[in-house]
């Protein structure tokens, strides 16, 4: 039988026969586990979605199993999802997930048996603690138990298992496992339960026998490396080494987004399937752009989450590049809250997560105002193919003179309006063959936009380069002008020889003119030629 050829992995757990993988053990203190574990503490495991905690938890399942002090069982509750405030629903759904698990586990039906027992002498309510009791007991070894996606569980449901396993602390390991460890996205003191008659608890409440709360990194750039090298060592498909930079900045180690990258790249983009192409970094640019366009689930989730107040209240004054301020305004709450999410990082300024999130998230937010817009590509390119950005600009200009007012006010994030149409309306022409790379965050004041256009069909062709440089009047405006054309200028010195540079200046202001916004002007700034733009 020949071997089964591995790909990048973008759905479930990590299967290593058939995926490139990073070793789950490694991705954690596997010391300081075995510890908690063996000084019998309760715990939690947290992370963002997609980020390899069910693979780690499996891993380590089976490396407790294969030593053989303990027996390790692994259970997703996902599934009582469906019964909500039904508790009784919900906890034997979660006994029945234990008792497969560990049936498989020791090979025989006493875990069965015993649930069946437990059922007939004990109530409902306490189901979960009387059948971890009873296995415990019975059992020749501790029990060590992961109950996995314990935060899809909500209300009554989540206070109950809570409680349950709360209720048999004292008697571990004895009577009641070693070591149960809990994982989700988020820390269980951060939950806010709501029950059924409108009372809220917080998961600190429920659980207060927790030891401490690890959480799942992302992949190292170390790591990103290897797990590549894996697929060319197999193939013999090179990646150039330009490229990793390029997976860092878009991913920073995110590991869904790192192996949706290399499976696009290597499986999807057909071509590419003839392993004896070099992998280059336009295709790493390519393959981003198509899953992005894609919408797989992973980036339909984070969509969905933007229309969520409490996201919008962190992400708007992001987008909006407000000064720094702002962050100590916001509900610390609401920003661990996308913290846990992955969304953003805590970095000064308060920033999004990765590359990829930073593009989805404008691109998203303008999504239905692109495809009302009449602007075709064709209208703006040159006889070399290249944009005309002067020409664009223009139009830009009367169409904001005429919408802005308008459109702004039907944008969920007002506050980063104009920033988001100006994106709106590039978006719809560089679709047509190009890239747009955009830097924001909290305190920086302005977004910076890069335009790349490619000149020829394929890669390694000429590239166009345009320097974007995007500010909110406040005060003086000819002092805003010195500063953006040294912002501009400074973010040109980082591109290639030859690129163009523009500097827009949104003034807000109720009591000015359109007459006096719409302008625009050249400037000579430490010898660069920049056009300055007023709206």
């Amino acid at each position: 039988m020949a071997a089964i050829k591995k790909i990048f992995n973008t759905a479930g757990p990590i299967q290593s026969d058939i995926h490139y993988n990073v070793d789950p053990l490694t991705r954690f203190d596997l010391d300081e586990m075995l510890s908690l574990i063996e000084y019998r503490k309760y715990f939690v495991l947290h992370a963002p979605r997609q980020t390899g905690k069910t693979s780690c938890l499996l891993a380590l399942r089976d490396y407790l199993n294969k030593q053989g002090d303990y027996y390790a069982v692994y259970a997703n509750v996902e599934g009582g999802q469906a019964y909500r405030n039904e508790k009784e629903e919900v906890t034997r759904n979660v006994v029945s997930n234990l008792c497969d698990g560990l049936s498989l586990i020791i090979g025989n039906e006493l875990p069965n048996l015993i649930r069946k027992e437990t059922i007939a002498q004990t109530a409902d309510s306490a189901l979960l603690s009387g059948y971890l009791s009873r296995l415990s007991q019975a059992l020749d070894r501790p029990l060590v138990v992961f109950i996995d996606e314990i935060d899809a569980l909500v209300g009554d449901s989540l206070v109950s298992v809570l409680r349950q396993i709360r209720s048999g602390y004292d008697k571990r390991p004895a009577a009641f496992p070693q070591s149960i460890v809990l994982c989700g996205i988020r820390d269980v003191r951060d939950y806010r339960i709501v029950l059924s008659n409108q009372d809220i608890i917080t998961g600190g409440s429920a659980f207060n026998i927790k030891a401490k709360s690890l959480r799942l990194g992302n992949f190292s750039q170390a790591e990103i490396h290897e797990l590549y090298m894996q697929h060319t060592q197999a193939t013999g498909q090179v990646f150039d080494e330009a490229c990793f930079p390029l997976i860092w900045e878009a991913t920073e180690g995110q590991p869904w987004l790192v192996n949706a990258l290399g499976y696009e790249v290597t499986q999807e983009m057909k071509e590419n399937r003839d392993r004896s192409i070099r992998i280059t970094p336009e295709m790493i640019y390519q393959a981003q752009e198509n899953i992005i366009y894609r919408r797989d689930t992973h980036i339909d989730i984070l969509i969905d989450k933007l229309r969520e107040e409490r996201v919008r209240n962190v992400i708007g004054p992001i987008l909006a590049n407000e000064d720094g301020e702002a962050e100590g305004l916001m509900r610390e709450e609401d920003i661990q809250y996308l913290i846990d999410l992955g969304l953003i990082v805590r970095d000064r300024p308060l920033r999004i997560a990765n590359g990829i999130y930073k593009e989805i998230i404008p691109r998203e937010l303008t999504w239905a105002r692109q495809q009302t817009l009449l602007q075709q590509p064709q209208w703006y390119l040159n006889a070399d193919n290249s944009l005309n950005m002067e020409k664009m600009l223009l139009d830009f200009q009367r169409f904001f003179r005429e919408n802005a007012d308008f459109w702004i006010e039907r944008f969920d994030y007002r506050e980063s309006g104009p920033q988001l149409l100006l994106q709106a309306f590039l978006q719809r022409v560089v679709n047509g063959g190009g890239y747009i790379d955009r830097e924001y965050g909290l305190g920086r004041g302005r977004t910076d936009l890069l335009i790349r256009k490619p000149l020829t069909n394929g890669y390694g062709g000429p590239v166009q380069y345009i320097v974007l440089e995007l500010k909110i009047k406040r005060g003086e405006q000819e002092k805003t002008i010195a500063l953006g054309l040294e912002q501009t200028s400074e973010y040109m010195d980082h591109c290639p020889a030859g690129t163009e540079g523009h500097f827009i200046l949104f003034n807000r202001d109720k009591g000015v003119a359109w007459e006096d916004k719409i302008w625009h002007r050249k400037e000579t700034y430490k010898g660069r030629l920049i056009t300055v733009w007023g709206m």
